[in-house]
């Protein structure tokens, strides 16, 4: 995991992952698609943003102002649209 990123969640207090984070962010799943199925509260939207960071960050160690979107993260309901956008 970058740094920063570590930094980051560090600053908003977590401590460890939960379960699914540690499994979509395992190194062999890097690159790949993923369909997640789990209970609310579980970290699934923290965990989608762990499992596409790599890709958003490239080998920058911090994430540059991009000039166009880098990704695209659809919710099915305007809370976890929300939630997402937080």
């Amino acid at each position: 995991m970058k740094q920063a990123l570590a930094k980051a969640l560090d600053d908003k207090g977590y401590t460890s992952l939960t379960s699914v984070q540690e499994a979509v962010t395992a190194p062999e799943l890097t690159g790949k698609d993923l369909l997640v199925s789990a209970q609310t509260g579980s970290g699934k939207t923290l965990g989608f943003g762990l499992a596409i960071a790599p890709g958003l960050f490239g080998p920058a160690e911090v994430l540059e102002p991009a000039s166009a979107p880098l990704a695209l993260v659809i919710a099915p309901t305007r809370e976890l649209a929300l939630q997402v956008k937080r």
